[in-house]
């Protein structure tokens, strides 16, 4: 048997979709469907030509199309969906809910019915409730659903420390828990640089303004586009975790994944570190966590749990 492309369906064709095109045709993840809306299908045919023609100088080999048809997504081995109304300034991420809530009910048929056995990264706000929806609505196993905003929420933590301290973003790793909203939960007690712990070297005062500037990243770039949310970051973020599941890379990322007693969590997707390989969510990695951590994660879980409760599924 010969090497066969694998298939990757974007469910939503926008910033985040176009961009996740592009990165997934750049790294040669496989070959690429583009889902919209009737009425946007046009663009997203233009938008799969145009990445076509790019090609040559990008130095990949991908087919590429747009379509409207789910029909199209037949087989896909990984399923990233961005499909949703995004936030506008003044806008929190629960106001879209009902909105994205119908949209990802049309979403999850359509994959249920030509890609039942794909990887299904989630980035639809307000995440940790959409995710919780999808994975009502398919009936999927657990390990095949994960929701892509701590692995997002991680970057921004990380890149911030390096922006404040003038260090290599390469040499921060760290972590971030919790529900994809303000009350997400930085571990700067776990979080280094270059093996060096966070709390040797930088000040307590810089490190809540560093958690704080974390917990409201999507809003800082709401609020300077007016209409839209971030799109080059989550787009990046959810193609890191699709590439370890199709290269079975193992990768430990924080991602909202379904707990079933971890952190004394459950039936909720919340974020959590997960090791992401061909099997999907392979396993969750529990925290030591201390009493004052422990207590904001079960916040920002009441805070899911509500949001979830709204969904009525």
């Amino acid at each position: 048997m010969g090497y066969q492309r694998k298939k990757i369906a974007l469910i939503g064709g926008g910033q985040i979709g176009q961009n996740l095109a592009m990165l997934a045709a750049m790294k040669e993840l496989g070959d690429i469907v583009i889902l919209d809306v009737p009425d946007y299908v046009n663009p997203v045919k233009g938008k799969a030509l145009d990445l076509m023609e790019m090609a040559p100088h990008g130095n990949y080999d991908a087919d590429i199309a747009g379509t409207g048809d789910y029909k199209d997504i037949e087989g896909a081995d990984v399923v990233i969906i961005t499909a949703g109304k995004p936030r506008v300034a003044g806008m929190t991420r629960e106001d879209l809910l009902s909105t994205n809530i119908a949209i990802i009910k049309t979403v999850a048929e359509g994959i249920k019915q030509y890609a039942p056995k794909a990887f299904c990264v989630v980035l639809t706000n307000p995440l940790d409730a959409v995710v919780y929806a999808f994975y009502k609505l398919t009936g999927f196993p657990k390990n095949q659903v994960v929701g892509m905003a701590g692995t997002l929420d991680t970057a921004r933590w990380r890149s911030f420390i390096a922006m404040e301290l003038g260090v290599s973003v390469s040499d921060v790793a760290g972590t971030v828990l919790g529900g994809h909203g303000p009350d997400m939960v930085p571990l700067p007690r776990l979080t280094t640089v270059g093996g060096v712990p966070l709390t040797d070297i930088a000040t307590q005062e810089q490190i809540d303004k560093l958690v704080h500037r974390t917990r409201e990243a999507g809003t800082e770039i709401v609020k300077y586009f007016g209409k839209g949310s971030a799109f080059f970051s989550p787009a990046w973020s959810a193609i890191i975790m699709a590439e370890s599941f199709l290269k079975d890379k193992k990768r430990v990322l924080p991602g909202a994944a379904f707990c079933e007693g971890e952190y004394g969590i459950n039936g909720l997707f919340i974020g959590v570190p997960v090791m992401i390989g061909a099997k999907g969510v392979e396993r969750i990695f529990e925290i030591k966590l201390t009493d004052e951590e422990n207590a904001m994660l079960q916040k920002t879980a009441g805070v899911v749990k509500a949001t979830v409760a709204e969904t009525k599924l």
